[in-house]
C-alpha cells in the first residue's frame, strides 16, 4: 500500500482554493487519442446505447430509484477492488475534497437528476437535451483552463452535435409547464457529468484512474444510497424476474463499472472534450441497437447524422497546434 502524498497539509478551506487554483493554471496541450482510444470509447457508446435498451426493460419491474441504488450498491464496491487489486493507493488527504466533488457530480447528481427528470419530461426531450453534454464540457474545460479549445475543436462539438440531433429530431421536443422541471432537471444532469469529466483531468495527473473512478463512487454512493433506501426496503427482490437481474447485471458491470472506468481511462490518454464528443454516438448506438434487435428501420436520418458524427469527432481527435509565441516571447493563446 502507497499513499499518494503531496506537501504538507493545510486546512480545508486552504485545500479546496489549492485545487481550484490548480485547475485554473492554462493546460498544456491533451495527448493525441491513439486509435486505442477511439475504439475503447465507441465501445463505451455501444454500451450506453445498449443500457437505454436494458433499462427500458428493467425498469419495467423495478422502480428508478431502486436501480440507482442497486446499481451503485453493487458497481462500487467492486470498483474499489479492482483498483486496490491493481494499484493499491490510498488518495492524499489535500485530493479527498476534489474526489467527494467528483462522487456528487458524477454519481451523486449523475444518477438521481436523470432519473427524477424522466419522471417529470419525456424519453424523447432528454434524448434532445443530451447533446448538450460536449458544449457544457467544452465551455467549461476552457474557462478553467483545464484544455485548450480552439476553433477546430468548436467546428468538430458542432457537428457531433448537429449530428445527434438530426438522429432524435429536435422538432419533437415539447415545452409545457409540466414538462419545464424535468427538463431543467435533465440538463443539470448534463452540466453534472461535463463537470465530472473536466475535474478528473488535474487528478488523473498524479492518482491512477482506476483509484480516482473507485474513490469518485465511494463518496458517490453516500448521496444516491439513502435517496434510494426507501425505493429499496418496499421492493420485493423476490417478485423481480430471471431476466431482469441479468439487465441489471449489464447495467452493473458493462453500463457502470465498465463504461465509468473507461471513459476515466480515455480522459487521461486524450481529453474531456474528445469523451464527451462521443457521447453524441448513443442516440445512434441505440438505433443500431433498435434495428438490429426489434427490426426497426435504419434510414437516410441515421446515416446523415452518422456522417457528421464522424466528421465532428475527426476534428475534435485532431492534435492540436503549440501555442505560438508573441514578439514578446509569451503565448498568444489557444491554437485551433
Amino acid at each position: 500500500m502507497r499513499i499518494v502524498s503531496g506537501p504538507e497539509v493545510k486546512p480545508q478551506s486552504a485545500i479546496l482554493c489549492a485545487a481550484m487554483s490548480e485547475m485554473s493554471e492554462p493546460a498544456p496541450p491533451p495527448p493525441s487519442p491513439t486509435l486505442r482510444v477511439h475504439a475503447a470509447l465507441l465501445l463505451v457508446q455501444v454500451i450506453f446505447g445498449g443500457f437505454h435498451v436494458v433499462a427500458k426493460a428493467v425498469l419495467g419491474e423495478l422502480p428508478p430509484l431502486a436501480l440507482a441504488g442497486i446499481r451503485v450498491a453493487l458497481a462500487t464496491p467492486l470498483l474499489v477492488l479492482v483498483a486496490w487489486r491493481h494499484d493499491r493507493v490510498l488518495p492524499a488527504r489535500r485530493d479527498i475534497p476534489l474526489l467527494v466533488v467528483l462522487g456528487l457530480l458524477g454519481v451523486t447528481a449523475n444518477q438521481l437528476f436523470f432519473i427524477t427528470g424522466l419522471e417529470y419530461t419525456t424519453a424523447i426531450n432528454a434524448s434532445i437535451l443530451m447533446p448538450s453534454m460536449p458544449v457544457f464540457t467544452a465551455a467549461t474545460a476552457a474557462l478553467l483552463g483545464i484544455e485548450r479549445i480552439g476553433g477546430r475543436r468548436l467546428l468538430g462539438i458542432a457537428l457531433s452535435v448537429a449530428g445527434a440531433l438530426v438522429l432524435v429530431n429536435p422538432f419533437r421536443f415539447t415545452g409545457g409547464q409540466g414538462a419545464a422541471l424535468g427538463n431543467l432537471l435533465i440538463l443539470i444532469n448534463c452540466l453534472s457529468y461535463s463537470l465530472f469529466l473536466v475535474f478528473q483531468r488535474p487528478l488523473l495527473e498524479r492518482l491512477p484512474w482506476r483509484t480516482l473512478i473507485a474513490a469518485s463512487f465511494v463518496f458517490g454512493s453516500l448521496g444516491v444510497l439513502p435517496v434510494s433506501a426507501p425505493a429499496l426496503a418496499a421492493l420485493d427482490f423476490g417478485e423481480v424476474s430471471t431476466p431482469a437481474w441479468l439487465g441489471v447485471l449489464y447495467i452493473v458491470l458493462l453500463s457502470t463499472a465498465f463504461a465509468y472506468s473507461i471513459s476515466t481511462w480515455a480522459v487521461r490518454r486524450s481529453s474531456p472534450a474528445l469523451v464527451s464528443a462521443y457521447s453524441t454516438l448513443q442516440p445512434l448506438a441505440t438505433s443500431v441497437l433498435a434495428a438490429t434487435l426489434l427490426g426497426e428501420r435504419f434510414g437516410w436520418a441515421e446515416g446523415l447524422g452518422l456522417a457528421l458524427i464522424v466528421a465532428g469527432l475527426w476534428q475534435v481527435s485532431r492534435p492540436q497546434s503549440p501555442a505560438r509565441p508573441t514578439r514578446s516571447g509569451g503565448p498568444a493563446g489557444a491554437a485551433p
